[in-house]
């Protein structure tokens, strides 16, 4: 009636009224509503809202505090549309067409760039230069100063050592025992060997080069040749404990032989390398642009090298692919695998035949390497490439800025993904863009379905109520159907009219007059009509009071129509 006076629609009509959580629709005749036409579905307002709130949530899931009820809300009444065909618009936007691009919308988050680092001033370089200087004059001074300490430390010893040997040599044969117990050393060759050792790190400590120390520990060890008298007395001319002794020198000297040349032998790589370092030097100096393109290729031949030999020594050095590292019929064995499986086989079938003398001579113990899996493969070549690679890399790490070296593979994988670097985050991570969520959330109203809820749409409620009158007046039906009134806040989505026109019109009948009319408030329109009627004066006449409650108890029944007649 509120609206009726207002000639918004006519007496013969239908009333949509997509509410909160509800939607209804209600066919009026001659002003009455028809109660048995009436249909309802669980569709509303609420559950648009509420599916935009969640698209947006799992789209932006970094942002979800932000999608507040209040806020979400604002962007569904300002943004979302109902589609004229919904599956022509979704295919538009699937294409990406300027069209769809233009009707995307762009909700900007508060962000706040970055400050800008600004490059430092002359003066400000100046200053750290300064003191990065001081701090360095002040470790150098402090390194002097320990190494100073270190070296007038390792001079008294040596001098303590020295005076130790000269008082050992005046001391009778029978008084040696009891003079070295008291200086904590059990023989005259240990305070040499000390004595030798607190030499090499005195000439360490001062300075000297390699070829220096090298030379005097030559030196020293000629000089200490005669340390040894026993080693090449026979054993006939000797006394049991002078055996024992012959023993003990035996193994000092294999020892400090051993010892003598691994250091040799370090000595040599080191010097080789050096060797390397200044001829890179010279030809990097000479043609940079062709040794860095060296660098790069050899870098690429080695790393390339090593990761195929890890990867065959992983899948167990078959070439098929098989990694459980088995030997199975087809397939082909390298020279390695063949020596191998000989060697298991001769173990096997020779055992407990013929006289037992494994283990007599050293070479015999070499078999379980050679029967070893880990065998198949070079690994002294192995290590030599792995090393060349790790040398490579830290060279073109330190003459070209751009490269950066291949993640290394793990043992339970060929290669790994690299790390990913984390970006600053910029002005676009702050935007919540609107797409295809403008108009398929409304979609809802028409095809619940969408939502998971099994009724109909709008314009199938219609259709519904329609067929739900007893009489078949086909004039009627178009009275109704040309003033179907729209209220409630979801009537106010541009483009709901004309969706429900097509809707309705796809069940009338060729030529029916079809008429969608919307409030002149969807919101508040109902809270006035209300507001209107109970300020009737026939108000209290056609409601149920406190007093008639009191009196007349809860068991009692009135029927009445209200009639709103203003």
């Amino acid at each position: 009636k509120y609206n009726q006076q207002r000639g918004i629609c006519q007496k013969d009509g239908l009333a949509i009224c997509p509410g909160f959580t509800t939607t209804h629709v209600i066919p009026f005749v001659d002003g009455e509503p028809v109660n048995r036409g009436c249909c309802r579905t669980n569709i509303g307002g609420y559950h648009v809202t509420d599916n935009l709130k969640q698209l947006l949530s799992l789209k932006y899931p970094h942002h979800m505090a932000r999608f507040t009820w209040e806020k979400i809300e604002d962007l569904k009444m300002e943004h979302c549309y109902i589609a004229p065909d919904y599956a022509l618009e979704a295919r538009l936007f699937q294409k990406g067409s300027k069209e769809a691009e233009d009707k995307i919308r762009c909700w900007q988050l508060p962000w706040v760039p970055p400050p800008i680092e600004e490059p430092p001033s002359e003066e400000e370089i100046a200053r750290k230069a300064a003191i990065k200087e001081r701090q360095g004059q002040r470790l150098r001074e402090m390194a002097e100063a320990k190494r100073s300490s270190r070296i007038n430390e390792l001079e008294n010893q040596l001098h303590g050592l020295e005076f130790l040997l000269q008082q050992l040599a005046q001391v009778e044969e029978e008084e040696i025992s009891s003079f070295l117990s008291k200086t904590g050393y059990v023989s005259k060759q240990e305070i040499e060997s000390t004595l030798t050792k607190v030499s090499q790190s005195l000439r360490k400590a001062k300075g000297e080069s390699k070829v220096e120390q090298a030379e005097n520990e030559e030196k020293a060890d000629s000089s200490t040749s005669d340390k040894y008298p026993l080693i090449n007395v026979p054993d006939n001319m000797l006394t049991p404990e002078q055996l024992k002794e012959k023993k003990r020198q035996i193994f000092l000297k294999t020892t400090t032989e051993g010892r003598q040349r691994a250091k040799q032998k370090r000595f040599e790589e080191e010097l080789e390398r050096e060797k390397k370092t200044r001829e890179d030097e010279e030809r990097r100096l000479e043609n940079p642009e062709l040794y860095l393109e060296q660098m790069r290729t050899k870098y690429k031949e080695l790393y390339e090298k090593v990761e195929q030999r890890k990867r065959l020594k992983i899948n167990g050095g078959n070439a098929n692919g098989n990694s459980s590292g088995g030997v199975g019929r087809g397939e082909r064995l390298n020279a390695a695998q063949r020596e191998r499986m000989r060697l298991l086989t001769t173990a096997a079938f020779d055992r407990g035949k013929g006289e037992d003398n494994f283990g007599a001579k050293d070479e015999d113990w070499q078999l379980y390497k050679l029967m070893s899996k880990d065998n198949d493969d070079d690994d002294d070549g192995a290590d030599e490439d792995e090393a060349e690679l790790a040398r490579v890399c830290s060279r073109l790490q330190a003459i070209d800025p751009t490269f950066v070296p291949k993640p290394e593979p793990t043992p339970s994988q060929a290669a790994t993904t690299e790390v990913p670097r984390v970006r600053p985050l910029t002005k676009e991570d702050f935007q919540v863009v609107l797409g295809v969520e403008r108009f398929r959330c409304p979609e809802i109203l028409f095809h619940p379905n969408l939502v998971g809820i099994d009724q109909a749409g709008l314009d199938e409620m219609t259709g519904a109520s329609i067929r739900r009158l007893a009489s078949k007046n086909e004039a009627l039906e178009d009275r109704l159907t040309s003033s179907i009134f729209m209220t409630g806040g979801c009537s106010l989505f541009p483009g709901i009219n004309e969706r429900l026109e097509a809707g309705i019109r796809m069940l009338r009948p060729c030529g029916s007059p079809i008429k969608v009319a919307r409030a002149l408030d969807p919101v508040l329109d109902a809270w006035r009509g209300a507001s209107a009627y109970a300020a009737n004066l026939q108000f209290q006449q056609q409601t149920f009071s406190r007093v008639d409650y009191y009196e007349k108890g809860e068991d009692w029944l009135r029927r009445y129509q209200l009639r709103y007649t203003q």
